[in-house]
């Protein structure tokens, strides 16, 4: 009956470690021919795992600064379909900081509505800058790689990734489930009371029986081996069952080259 008005899905679920099929969630969509909006949630994706805003037919997106463009919390990005603001435009519900066009007006000639977070912009400016640069199909090969490397530790650890669909794992970040009796929580403490690395905590129903593994951004081979050490020394300090060796596990799948002439990122050591 065409009730539904939008379809709203989260691009990679940061809490699961989780990516999202969106060209498949469109395609779905369109053999229905159903003409509800296509609204997508790509904080944690977007410049980090592979987005296509046009080919994908989606009417919204939203990001935001804190993730694949590595700067601080403090802006947001919509992409909005034509169909999205003809949508808006009939909507008669009362709204001003959530009405899209009081930006898009001022936008037009580099302005914004409001005091703009200006020192961000310029990072903003350098982050793009620095992943035009890179190449983005490199960027994302790149979070791949460092994603494979991660899950041959986990799985090495003879730990399990919480995401159970090899084809959903998540380029971004890679959640791992602690085994019966033990604390994800306590075991995040260890790690950070004794090596000063702070590991993502689980959300709501894995709350306490997941911890988080980042490498995402600005993150190199390098950056992922120390993350992974730091992981693994904490799994013995802290008691839990392993087994030894995922670091190695992890070193010996990032010693193999990268495809192509993928630019690394550089590590300076002072």
């Amino acid at each position: 009956a065409h009730q539904i008005k939008a379809v709203m899905v989260v691009h990679n679920e940061t809490s699961t470690g989780a990516t999202s099929r969106i060209g498949e969630v469109r395609a779905a969509m369109d053999r229905a021919k159903h003409p509800a909006l296509l609204m997508v949630d790509t904080i944690s994706g977007l410049a980090s795992a592979d987005f296509r805003f046009d080919e994908w037919k989606v009417d919204v997106a939203v990001s935001c600064s804190q993730k694949g463009f590595m700067l601080p919390p403090g802006l947001g990005f919509n992409a909005v379909s034509d169909r999205a603001r003809a949508v808006a435009k009939t909507n008669k519900m009362p709204r001003s900081f959530w009405d899209w066009e009081d930006m898009l007006k001022l936008n037009a000639n580099g302005f914004f509505p409001y005091t703009p977070a200006t020192n961000l912009l310029y990072g903003l400016r350098e982050a793009i800058a620095m992943l035009l640069e890179e190449g983005l199909d490199e960027v994302f090969a790149r979070h791949q790689r460092l994603a494979a490397a991660t899950r041959a530790a986990v799985q090495h650890w003879g730990l399990e990734v919480l995401c159970q669909e090899p084809r959903d794992y998540s380029p971004v970040l890679t959640a791992v489930l602690m085994p019966p009796g033990h604390d994800a929580d306590q075991f995040r403490q260890v790690v950070l009371d004794n090596y000063n690395m702070s590991l993502g905590s689980g959300l709501s129903k894995v709350a306490g029986k997941v911890f988080r593994i980042g490498h995402l951004g600005e993150c190199n081979e390098l950056t992922l081996m120390a993350a992974l050490s730091g992981v693994e020394m904490g799994l013995r300090v802290a008691g839990v069952p392993h087994r030894a060796g995922g670091v190695d596990a992890a070193m010996a799948l990032l010693e193999q080259p990268m495809p192509g002439n993928a630019p690394r990122h550089l590590a300076v050591v002072n």
